[in-house]
């Protein structure tokens, strides 16, 4: 927040002058990002080329539908998410499988891989004397794997299936060649797993067969004996055999009701016709019988003779009425015949109604019978289904059981994976890549070299240029009062000449126009000005206090003392809280502009009062134009306005005025030094000042005087001239 900011309203950046540095040190930097180039390739140069093969493995099921398991349906098999397959990568990066490696390609002959598994020279020597044990197999083989696994890379492809196993070697045939072996040799190790799996399965299913093929045959064994014990003889489609005659017998049964009701029905109703005379020939049942129906005829017969007969013979014709009479014969044989029918009739319904009786009497006996078979077949039945389910179970272990002994026989084995891209031995390294490093380092150079340069440029202020509008001042300097012959009578007095602003000066007051000749600028290299900037360079303050208890004639060698500062390099600025304009406009032609006493009452910010001093490249915080007794009722905030100034600049130089003791105390700090600015020594506010701060014992305080450092001097809070 310091310099740049305070001075952004005073300077610009001159960007010609900026821009014209790159050119006035374009030597510089042209040989600086060759040299810087050159050491980059040299350095490219001496680095071990470095190779990197990678071998790509999908992992994927193997099986086809014609090798695999019977039992197995296409959902059964196991699901290849994302969680399978960072297990793989885990498995493919495992210590089994790199020992393995190790051995298969003798890597432990390989120098690149052994180089950290060698003893240094020390280690030998104290091996040689017993001191140290020499390194065994184990441990050798553990550093051979160590260096495998810092060239090893192994990642799964996102997105994807896909593995990826990286090796990166000095040689380029061993990347490839171990980039393949840890494939093959992770596909082998899967491949036996699966065998391992299937061996322990017909391991374990072969003594499992041979105990359930004794349990089926013991729960067969029951069936049979129960059922033999218990009479459940089994009949057709599987049913006991009493259920069975159970089931024929109803049916029997009720075709014989049915008969028994059709033969009483057709008996009843012969009966009613022969007991009301009707003609019974015409009932079915009758009509049905042979003989009747012989009758029947001869009846038609005779009565066509007696019809034809009537046409030549009368009634009392003995042919007549011998024809009537065999007619009448004729009608009583078939009644006769009718009731014969009848008869048969109800015979054949109380034959049917005594098979029925019979039928009752054995289906009785039955329902008995099946009633105690059907608590019987309840036992029967777990029998048969603890015989079904050890079958069923002897069944499924056979089919298991031949399938895996099958494929331990064929050794037919599919790793669900496969290696579809083998590594390549590679052809040009992948580091170092000289030119296109060696490109990037002469362009990094060069930028480094040139923003170097634009900004020493820019903080050395040859890139600053005065804002428009302003013209540089002249510095006038201080004139120093003349010294009379008689110094012990004369007081010292110093006039502070305005650079810009004459104004005039009441006719008591002496000024800069009507001195004596002999009045001389005060040069600072020669006065306790130089000494005092010393002593705050050398000490390292932070912050230093100006007391000066003649005003403003002593204010001014505060001036002359920042502006001392400053031309050393110092970033210093002064704060003014002496109480009078005369500083501001001093330093910045202006006594009316924002200072402390806004600051201190929150009215502006500190970029609003941090001022640059426009005869040299101090800055300045003046007094401002608030009203300084409401603004030191916020002199709690002082402390930490100083210490924010601290924080941004190497000095803070607060010029206090006339201050008392109890003043002083709210300006003081942990690194402050303490300056008495002194005019003229005879001044009694000189005297009383030194005198207060001496016995308050605040600090001992430094002199600031146009005089010689060793002419003016503190004891014991009494300021003694020389002589």
């Amino acid at each position: 927040m310091a310099q740049a900011k305070s001075a952004s309203n005073d300077v610009d950046i001159d960007m010609g002058a900026l821009f014209a540095s790159l050119w006035q040190n374009r030597r510089r930097i042209i040989v600086g990002t060759l040299l810087i180039t050159a050491l980059t390739f040299v350095a490219l140069s001496m680095v071990s080329p470095k190779y990197r093969a990678e071998t790509r493995i999908l992992i994927e099921a193997r099986e086809s539908v014609f090798t695999r398991p019977s039992n197995q349906q296409t959902d059964d098999r196991p699901v290849v998410d994302q969680e399978a397959i960072k297990s793989q990568v885990e498995l493919i990066g495992s210590s089994e499988v790199l020992r393995g490696v190790i051995a298969k390609l003798d890597l432990a002959k390989n120098a690149e891989l052994t180089a950290a598994a060698e003893p240094s020279s020390i280690s030998k020597l104290l091996g040689a004397v017993g001191l140290v044990r020499s390194m065994s197999d184990e441990t050798r083989t553990d550093y051979i794997l160590q260096a495998l696994r810092d060239r090893l890379l192994i990642y799964s492809v996102q997105e994807s299936r896909v593995i990826v196993v990286q090796f990166s070697s000095k040689d380029a045939a061993l990347s490839a060649s171990v980039a393949n072996a840890i494939a093959d040799e992770y596909m082998a190790r899967q491949q036996a797993a699966k065998s391992e799996i299937n061996t322990d399965a017909t391991g374990w299913l072969q003594p499992e067969i041979a105990d359930l093929s004794k349990r089926v045959k013991d729960a067969e064994a029951k069936v049979a004996a129960y059922r033999s014990s218990s009479d459940l003889l089994i009949g057709q489609n599987n049913a006991v055999l009493a259920t069975q005659q159970l089931s024929e017998l109803s049916s029997e049964l009720s075709r014989v009701r049915a008969n028994r009701a059709a033969s009483e029905a057709r008996a009843a109703s012969v009966r009613a016709a022969l007991q009301s005379g009707a003609q019974a020939e015409t009932l079915p049942d009758v009509i049905a019988s042979p003989l009747i129906q012989r009758l029947r005829e001869r009846q038609v017969q005779l009565n066509n003779d007696i019809a034809d007969l009537s046409a030549s013979l009368l009634s009392g014709h003995p042919r007549i009425r011998a024809l009537r009479s065999q007619l009448a014969d004729l009608n009583g044989q078939i009644r006769l015949e009718a009731r014969k029918v009848l008869a048969s009739l109800e015979n054949e319904a109380e034959t049917a109604r005594l098979r029925e009786t019979e039928l009752n009497r054995s289906l009785n006996q039955l329902k008995a019978q099946s009633s105690r078979a059907g608590e019987e077949e309840v036992e029967l039945r777990a029998l048969e289904r603890e015989a079904t389910a050890q079958r069923q179970l002897l069944e499924s272990y056979l089919t298991r059981y031949r399938e895996a002994s099958s494929r331990n026989d064929r050794g037919y084995m599919p790793a669900d994976a496969r290696i579809f891209s083998r590594a390549d031995r590679p052809v040009e390294p992948y580091f170092p890549k000289k030119i296109p490093m060696t490109l990037a380092a002469f362009v990094a150079s060069l930028l480094i070299l040139s923003i170097g340069t634009l900004l020493h440029a820019l903080f050395s202020g040859r890139a600053l240029r005065p804002a428009s509008g302003f013209e540089e001042a002249p510095i006038r300097p201080l004139v120093q009062p003349a010294i009379m012959p008689d110094v012990a009578e004369e007081p010292v007095q110093a006039v502070v000449e305005t650079p810009v602003v004459q104004e005039p000066e009441p006719e008591t007051m002496p000024s800069a126009a009507v001195l004596p000749q002999a009045a001389q600028p005060i040069e600072a290299d020669h006065t306790g000005i130089d000494n005092v900037a010393d002593r705050l360079m050398a000490s390292g303050a932070a912050r230093a206090v100006v007391v000066s208890p003649e005003g403003d004639e002593a204010s001014a060698l505060t001036i002359l003392l920042v502006r001392e500062l400053a031309d050393r390099g110092v970033r210093v600025i002064l704060v003014d809280m002496t109480g009078s304009p005369e500083i501001g406009r001093s330093m910045l032609d202006d006594g009316n502009l924002p200072g402390i006493t806004n600051l201190l009452v929150s009215e502006k910010h500190f970029s609003d009062v941090i001022h640059l001093d426009h005869y040299s490249h101090a800055e300045i915080i003046p007094l401002g134009n608030h009203d300084p007794v409401k603004a030191m009722q916020s002199v709690g905030r002082l402390p930490m306005i100083l210490n924010a100034l601290q924080s941004a600049y190497d000095l803070v130089v607060v010029d206090s005025g006339p201050a008392t003791v109890d003043e002083l105390k709210h300006l003081l700090a942990e690194g402050t030094e303490l300056i008495l600015g002194v005019v003229n020594p005879d001044d009694p506010d000189v005297a009383v000042t030194a005198k207060a701060v001496y016995e308050a014992r605040i600090l001992e305080p430094n002199l600031l005087t146009p005089f010689e450092p060793d002419e003016l001097r503190l004891d014991a809070g009494k300021l003694v001239r020389r002589g």
